[in-house]
C-alpha cells in the first residue's frame, strides 16, 4: 500500500508541475536578469539609496526585487522584503475598507458624516450642507490641509533631537509624548472652537462642488469608519485586507511589523531621518514591502476584472468608477501627465489622463508609485527610501526606474505568455 501511495503521489506531483517549456523558462529568466541589471545600473547614479519594485498581473507577481541599500552606511541590502511607509498610496486601503464596511451594512457612502462623529464638522461658509462619506472619499468635502495639520501629524518613534536643517529640508517632527488618537487629533483640527481650528481650513464652496485633495479628509473618512464599525482602522483594515492577502510583513504601526526589516529613510542620499509615524496614519502610514504591496496591486487588477476576493463585484465597480466630471475641477486638468492620479477619482482611487489607475505617495524620506492599466491587466509599483524632492538628479533617477519598469512590463508579459 505504501508503494502504491508513493506511485500515486509521484504521478500527482508530476501532473502539477508547470507546463512552461525549458526554453520559455530561459527567456523569462533572461528578461528578469536584464531588468535587474538595468535597475542596478540606474541605482549606481547615486541619488537614491534603496528601492523596491514589482510588476504584476491579475494572476500574481511577475517580478519583485529590491535594489541598493536599506542602510547605506552599514551596507545593509534593500530587498523585496524591506519595509517602510508608502505615503498616500495608503489612502487606497481606506477606499477598500469603506466599501467592505458598506458591504457589511455598517455604513453607506452617501451617509452624512454627522451620523457617526461625536462632534460636528461643517463648512463655515455652508453650514447647512452636510458633508458625506462620499465627499471625503472623492476629495470634494471642502476640507483643506492647514499648516497646523502638517506640523502636528508626524511623531518621532523615539525622543531624539532633530536638527533645524533636517526639519527645514523635511517636515516638523514632534516628540513621542505629543501622540494622540486619530479622533482627538481631528477634533482639535475640525471642531469649531477646537484648539487648532481655522475657518481657512475649508474651501469656499459647497461640499460636493469642487475637487480639492485632502489628507485631513482621508483621515476623517477612516475615523468615520472606526465609529461605524466599532473597530480601529488598523484592526478593520488588517482583518479585511492585509490578512486575506497574506501581507504578513505589513502593518499600520511599528508594533505591527518586524522592525529589523524597516529601512532607514533619507533626505537625499546622505542625511538620515529619524524613525517616525503619523497620528493620521490611515492617510499615509501603511508600512509594507514591495513584495507585499505587489499582492495588493494584483488583487486590485483582479477586482477590476470581476475576479477580486476582498470585495464583491458591485463594490469593486464602485471603487473603480470615475466619480467626478470636468466641472468638479477649478482649473484645467493636465492631460499630458500620464501618471497624474488627480485627473479623476474613484473611491480614494486615482485615475490618470492616459488610462492608468492607482495612486502616488510621498512623505519624509519616501516616494511611492502604484498603477495598473486595465487594457493590459498589468501593473507596477516602486517604493524608495530617499526623498528626491527638490533634487533634479533624484527625480530623474526615480523616473528612470519607473519607465524601465514600464519597458519590461510588456516584455515580461510577452515571455510569460500571460500566464502566472
Amino acid at each position: 500500500m505504501k508503494n502504491q501511495f508513493f506511485v500515486l503521489f509521484i504521478i500527482a506531483l508530476c501532473s502539477c508541475q508547470p507546463k512552461t517549456k525549458p526554453k520559455e523558462n530561459v527567456a523569462i529568466n533572461q528578461t528578469k536578469d536584464s531588468l535587474t541589471h538595468k535597475l542596478q545600473t540606474i541605482h549606481s547614479k547615486g541619488a537614491i539609496n534603496g528601492f523596491g519594485v514589482a510588476i504584476v498581473n491579475e494572476h500574481g507577481t511577475l517580478y519583485s526585487n529590491g535594489i541598493g541599500y536599506a542602510d547605506a552606511a552599514a551596507k545593509k541590502e534593500y530587498t523585496e522584503n524591506s519595509i517602510h511607509n508608502i505615503g498616500s498610496v495608503s489612502k487606497t486601503f481606506i477606499g477598500v475598507a469603506l466599501l467592505k464596511a458598506q458591504e457589511l451594512k455598517q455604513l453607506h457612502l452617501d451617509d452624512p458624516i454627522s451620523k457617526y462623529l461625536p462632534f460636528a464638522v461643517r463648512n463655515p461658509q455652508f453650514p447647512e450642507v452636510p458633508i458625506t462619506i462620499r465627499h471625503l472619499a472623492t476629495h470634494t468635502s471642502t476640507l483643506l490641509d492647514t499648516d497646523t495639520f502638517d506640523e502636528q501629524c508626524y511623531i518621532l518613534k523615539e525622543d531624539v533631537v532633530v536638527s533645524d536643517s533636517l526639519m527645514a529640508a523635511s517636515e516638523v517632527f514632534n516628540p513621542p509624548s505629543s501622540s494622540i488618537s486619530v479622533i482627538e487629533f481631528l477634533e482639535k483640527i475640525l471642531k469649531e472652537n477646537g484648539e487648532w481650528y481655522e475657518e481657512e481650513g475649508f474651501l469656499k464652496a459647497k461640499p460636493g462642488e469642487f475637487y480639492e485633495y485632502s489628507n485631513v479628509g482621508a483621515t476623517l473618512a477612516a475615523a468615520v469608519l472606526e465609529r461605524a464599525t466599532g473597530a480601529s482602522f488598523n484592526q478593520f483594515a488588517t482583518e479585511h485586507i492585509l490578512k486575506p492577502l497574506e501581507m504578513a510583513s505589513s502593518g499600520w504601526s511599528f508594533d505591527d511589523i518586524e522592525f529589523s526589516k524597516h529601512s532607514t529613510l533619507y533626505i537625499g542620499p546622505k542625511a538620515k531621518l529619524p524613525f517616525y509615524s503619523l497620528i493620521t496614519y490611515p492617510d499615509g502610514g501603511l508600512i509594507t514591502s514591495s513584495s507585499d504591496l505587489a499582492k495588493y496591486l494584483s488583487e486590485l487588477i483582479k477586482g477590476y476584472t470581476g475576479e477580486g476576493t476582498l470585495l464583491n463585484p458591485e463594490s469593486y465597480r464602485e471603487l473603480f468608477r470615475e466619480q467626478l466630471q470636468a466641472h468638479h475641477f477649478q482649473e484645467e486638468r493636465d492631460t499630458d501627465n500620464e501618471y497624474d492620479d488627480e485627473y479623476n477619482t474613484g473611491i480614494f482611487m486615482g485615475f490618470s489622463p492616459k488610462g492608468y489607475i492607482g495612486h502616488t505617495g510621498g512623505d519624509p524620506g519616501i516616494a511611492t508609485f502604484m498603477f495598473f492599466k486595465p487594457t493590459t491587466k498589468t501593473g507596477k509599483l516602486i517604493m524608495i527610501n530617499t526623498s528626491v524632492r527638490g533634487s533634479e538628479k533624484g527625480v530623474a533617477e526615480f523616473y528612470d526606474i519607473w519607465y524601465t519598469l514600464d519597458e519590461f512590463e510588456g516584455k515580461l508579459m510577452k515571455v510569460e505568455g500571460n500566464h502566472p
